[in-house]
């Protein structure tokens, strides 16, 4: 037992995909392995997961608001930007949502600076799910759930719309793998194999398992198997990550 917890705890440490904005974050959550696309190696009671923690657990969108401006003036580390965003999507806070449209509109127009090395177009993935988490709230899970759905198949959707599709559970979940089963267009299937990475819905774990395993029986390119690999570290359960093991286990016989 010990061995396999070591393991499974390297597999996070490896496996961790890389931010796009968007931010897919877990600490202290009972259940489920810490994760991050921010940090690498994040352990809970380091100076990061606690400096993150802050953040993820602020109530008061005025303070992650200016979080985010900071991040933009290069006052602050960067990665807090899109960080303070993901925590004010949560809050769905109306005058902050139409603040996170008139943000986005200016970066889009190309009147916003970022420090050097930055881009200031990164925050526009969470300044949509700001504004998507807040239509929720207004237009309800199944009309929010429905539109994103349909952009889907003409790729007009962005990492702020999967985070947010991630976020309505097991009707997501269900219509994504029951999408990516009936697809026959490789690049279709592919697209919902990625959309369920962003959603934590542990019924998905074994037909996750099953594609990483083997993709090619699903009709997916097995360079994009790693897709299932992100959805099963996201849903961080150790079953997950147990069928996770057994699943790359199975695919070098």
């Amino acid at each position: 037992m010990i061995r396999r917890t070591m393991v499974l705890s390297a597999l996070l440490l490896t496996m961790a995909r890389i931010a796009e904005g968007q931010v897919l974050i877990r600490i202290a959550e009972p259940g489920r392995a810490t994760y991050s696309e921010l940090h690498e190696a994040l352990s809970p009671g380091t100076p990061a997961a606690d400096s993150a923690l802050v953040l993820l657990r602020e109530r008061r969108p005025a303070i992650l608001w200016r979080r985010t401006r900071s991040a933009l003036a290069g006052a602050v580390a960067w990665n807090d930007g899109p960080l303070a965003l993901t925590r004010l999507a949560a809050l769905r806070d109306r005058p902050y949502a139409d603040s996170a449209a008139r943000l986005s509109r200016a970066i889009e127009a190309g009147e916003v600076r970022a420090p050097p090395g930055q881009d200031p177009a990164d925050l526009l993935a969470p300044l949509r799910a700001v504004g998507l988490e807040r239509a929720r709230l207004a237009q309800g899970d199944a009309a929010i759930l429905k539109g994103i759905l349909a952009k889907i198949p003409t790729q007009q959707y962005g990492v702020g719309e999967a985070w947010v599709l991630g976020r309505l559970g097991r009707a997501a979940s269900d219509s994504l793998q029951a999408r990516f089963l009936a697809a026959e267009d490789t690049e279709l299937k592919v697209r919902y194999l990625t959309l369920l990475s962003f959603s934590a819905d542990t019924a998905a774990i074994p037909l996750l398992a099953r594609v990483y395993a083997a993709p090619d029986s699903f009709g997916v390119p097995p360079r994009y198997a790693s897709r299932a690999s992100d959805a099963l570290l996201w849903i961080g359960t150790r079953s997950s990550l147990s069928a996770l093991l057994d699943a790359r286990k199975r695919a070098r016989v």
